[in-house]
Order: C-alpha cells, then structure tokens, then sequence
C-alpha cells in the first residue's frame, strides 16, 4: 500500500509537569466521546508540559474542550503520514521537504505493528502549503 499523506489540524495546550494532568485532560475528552487520532506529550519549560492533539473532529474537539474548561492554542496545521513499514521511509520524506526548502519542526514516527507505520509531522505555518505539495498530501 503506497503512504497516505493527509492534512490534519492539531491543537495544543499546556499543564503542570505533575502526575495525572494527562490523564485529567484525556479523560475529559474521552466523557465527551473525541476521537484522537494523534496525542504526544512532552516537557515544556519549567514545571510545565505541552500536550498536542490530532482530533479526528475538530469541531466536536474544540467543543469539548472548551466544555470541560481546556485552554487550546489556535489551530495549527500538521501532517497525518502512514503506510507499509520499510527501511528509510522517513528519510525518504524528509529528503522531499529538504529538497523543497522545508524545515521539519517535529515529528513523531512508530512503526504500528503488521508492517505498517504512522507518522504525524509539522513545519513551520508559512511552509504548510509547499509541504503538503512536496508530500503529496491529500
């Protein structure tokens, strides 16, 4: 199967770098029945973590989260990759975004079990276009 490339929108917000902030947060979405296709965390200065969000709806996401009291950022754009899993695929992107001028801000890549893997992947807001085209994103 030939990887899919497809635009997503994603949000982000940030909590205290304690246990269970996640969980808090990931449950209240969860009671509101959002789907997520993409969840990462990381630290994100002192005593403080970034959490960034990939809802399969995001309209139902931002509904949600306004509900149960999460501040997100403003929408951003990113890129949902997935496809069969084979040596230097990830390369292989990031040398098509090289290749154009592009700059990869993040990106999170694991290979999904039975030979497949997912990847999701941002650039900078001014270079979305020109990445989706250097992709081939849907």
């Amino acid at each position: 199967m030939p990887d899919s490339v497809r635009r997503v929108d994603y949000y982000y917000t940030t909590v205290s770098d304690k246990p269970g902030e996640a969980q808090r947060v990931l449950s209240a979405l969860y009671q509101a029945g959002v789907n997520l296709i993409g969840f990462t965390g990381f630290p994100h200065g002192a005593r403080r973590s970034q959490l960034d969000f990939i809802p399969e709806d995001a309209a139902a996401f931002v509904k949600a989260a306004k509900t149960a009291g999460i501040q997100l950022s403003k929408k951003k754009t990113g890129f949902w990759i997935q496809g069969d899993d084979r040596p230097g695929t990830m390369a292989e992107l990031a040398g098509k975004l090289s290749g154009a001028g592009i700059n990869i801000t993040a990106v999170d890549a694991v290979c999904a079990g039975n030979g497949r893997y997912g990847a999701l992947l941002w650039v900078k807001a001014p270079d979305v276009r020109k990445a989706a085209k250097a992709l081939g994103a849907a």
